[in-house]
């Protein structure tokens, strides 16, 4: 059985496990207690009363983060003619074709996401088993298979996260770094909670957001008030 470092021993206490943060707060506890010698993600984790089994209750979407994610995205791009040359413009690292299909085939994997022309998609489908798996296959609902390259790969590279329930109906993603302002950072989560809010679908029934926590990579959760975070952005500014 490992053992508590010091360091975490220290973490825990300093967070009341029992209390509800807002986000400014809970930000402030995780920003005081990154102090690993790397540079920490800030994570958030959402526990959805869905069951995304069911079609009605599939939650799915993208936010682009006001301040981004604080990591570098290698983006590819999969298209021919003018639309794979506004893709290169964009500052994609890695654009074609069939030639593309058979380079990552061949093992390549260099990337992080993966956008695609809609004509592209015959011979994107082709690497289903590869792409599928790792979450960069593309797709329309999350606009990476989209004719505005472009922007597509602008909003890759500068903050676009893409997000989906898994089977026990929790999302979880990288909301920034720990050398983020906490003003930085707190309008990050506040805006990944929004996109959440906007995408609950049709079929959820009673309680939507039911638990969320916040945490850095090697620090203790801390967890957020579900009303503040459900309360509509209107009456948040007033």
């Amino acid at each position: 059985m490992s053992k508590t470092t010091k360091r975490m021993s220290a973490a825990l206490g300093s967070v009341d496990r029992d209390k509800f943060y807002t986000v400014d707060d809970a930000v402030a506890a995780v920003k005081a207690n990154a102090k690993a010698k790397f540079d920490e993600t800030v994570e958030i984790a959402i526990n959805l009363g869905v069951d995304p089994r069911h079609a009605d209750q599939m939650v799915r979407g993208v936010c682009n983060l006001p301040n981004g994610t604080g990591r570098s995205v290698r983006v590819a791009v999969f298209a021919k003619g003018p639309k794979a040359e506004e893709a290169k413009k964009a500052g994609a690292d890695v654009v074609g074709a069939e030639d593309l299909m058979e380079e990552i085939q061949g093992g390549r994997m260099d990337f992080d996401k993966v956008i695609a022309t809609p004509d592209m998609m015959p011979v994107v489908g082709r690497l289903g088993k590869v792409l599928g798996p790792r979450g960069m296959m593309p797709n329309p609902k999350v606009g990476t298979v989209t004719m505005d390259v472009a922007k597509a790969v602008e909003n890759s590279k500068g903050g676009a996260v893409e997000f989906r329930a898994e089977k026990a109906g929790i999302v979880h993603a990288g909301v920034g770094k720990a050398s983020f302002t906490e003003k930085a950072l707190a309008e990050n989560v506040k805006a990944f909670l929004e996109a959440i809010v906007k995408a609950k679908p049709t079929g959820a029934k009673g309680t939507y957001l039911k638990k969320i926590a916040i945490s850095s990579t090697m620090g203790p959760g801390v967890k957020i008030d579900t009303a503040e975070a459900s309360a509509p952005a209107d009456a948040k500014a007033a």
